[in-house]
């Protein structure tokens, strides 16, 4: 706490001098050595490069088999000593426990890399993606404490789907040629990660480690919102076949999303989990209307729009002004982007020009009008 701001809030009469004191006082017995951990993390950085410069200069000329077996043995090490001391940290050091697993579920990651560097094997990406996530998922799932975890956990689950997905053949994009069969497995593959929602929903009231939880749920629903943002985005742009755009493709993506809505809504009796049921909803809905609204530049922005509107809806029902905020952005740079979709031409005159500019400055003044009038006072999170 700063002393200036400490004397501002004096003068200003919100605090007194008795108060201010307590503030110095709680603060200096609470103080964090900054420059010096900064020195510390410094010299660890230069000794674990120094490491990393002489394991690579060399790197050749180590055995591969004794390059692995250093390699699981620390794997080993570390895993046992989370084991040993892992009830300990997380309730001194949570964020050392996050740290100890973070660096676990990497050297595992690697670990598959440095098999297939050995072993001179060759095989898709996503394979020992599902590897690495059969093997340390459950850890992350059962130790994982804040958004660390949540977001290596996720990215993992969404990469090796989509990877899977790229892998196959490349026909299913194409309407009038892709297997039927081949479409509904890489939509349900690849609208996975959103199950990752109603779980995390429904442990996060079961559960000491609820910003875990929280995080995991967060960004399954940013992916869901994501995913329905861009397929709304591309329903303006071309006509969807029936391959992995077309109309049983989005069923099977908006209904993955409705009962996914469903189990949040039974499992977080709130505001808050109501409004993550209700956005979560809203972009299965759209992945359906999408398909019908497809090749239609007004019918595909009034989509978006109306998603993002839901969502600001869901946000003042449940208080969350961040999410507003983006909302009501969202819904403003749409309308814009909209407005010179529909007139091409805006651009190509003077006039064009300056009616361009005070459209665009008019949608500003209304968005944060709208923003200093119906945001939510209090800052919370789906």
């Amino acid at each position: 706490m700063s002393e200036r701001k400490l004397r501002a809030w004096q003068e200003a009469g919100l605090i007194d001098e008795g108060t201010a004191a307590r503030i110095r006082a709680w603060e200096d017995e609470h103080s964090r050595p900054l420059a010096l951990w900064a020195v510390i993390g410094v010299g660890a950085l230069a000794i674990g490069l120094g490491v990393i410069s002489l394991v690579a200069a060399n790197w050749e000329d180590v055995p591969g088999m004794v390059r692995l077996a250093v390699h699981l043995a620390l794997l080993v090490a570390l895993g046992g000593f989370i084991g040993w001391r892992g009830e300990a940290l997380e309730r001194d050091h949570p964020w050392g426990l996050e740290a100890a697993l973070f660096v676990l579920a990497m050297l595992g990651m690697a670990f598959f890399g440095h098999i297939g560097q050995v072993y001179q094997t060759s095989s898709p990406l996503w394979q020992p993606i599902a590897a690495w996530l059969v093997l340390f998922g459950p850890l992350l799932l059962l130790r994982g404490q804040s958004w660390l975890a949540a977001a290596l956990l996720f990215a993992g689950l969404a990469y090796a789907t989509w990877d899977y997905a790229g892998s196959l053949d490349p026909q299913m994009l194409d309407g009038r040629r892709a297997d039927a069969g081949l479409v509904a497995r890489v939509a349900l593959v690849t609208a996975v990660p959103l199950l990752f929602a109603p779980f995390a929903a429904w442990m996060r009231g079961r559960s000491a480690r609820e910003a875990f939880w929280k995080r995991l749920e967060q960004l399954a629903l940013t992916y869901a919102v994501g995913g329905a943002s861009v397929i709304a985005i591309a329903a303006g742009v071309d006509r969807f076949e029936d391959g992995i755009m077309g109309l049983a493709a989005q069923s099977e993506r908006g209904g993955l999303a409705l009962a996914a809505a469903a189990v949040i809504a039974w499992a977080r009796r709130s505001r808050s989990g109501e409004a993550t049921a209700l956005v979560m909803a809203g972009a299965g809905l759209a992945c359906v209307v999408a398909y019908l609204l497809s090749d239609s530049q007004l019918g595909a922005g009034l989509l978006f729009m109306a998603l993002w509107t839901g969502i600001a809806a869901a946000a003042l029902h449940a208080g969350w002004r961040g999410v507003f905020q983006l909302a009501v952005a969202a819904v403003a740079l749409r309308l814009i982007v909209l407005s010179f979709e529909l007139a091409s031409d805006l651009l190509t005159s003077g006039f064009g020009l300056i009616f361009s500019g005070l459209l665009i400055l008019g949608i500003a003044f209304v968005a944060v009008r709208i923003l200093r009038t119906f945001a939510p006072p209090r800052e919370a999170t789906p």
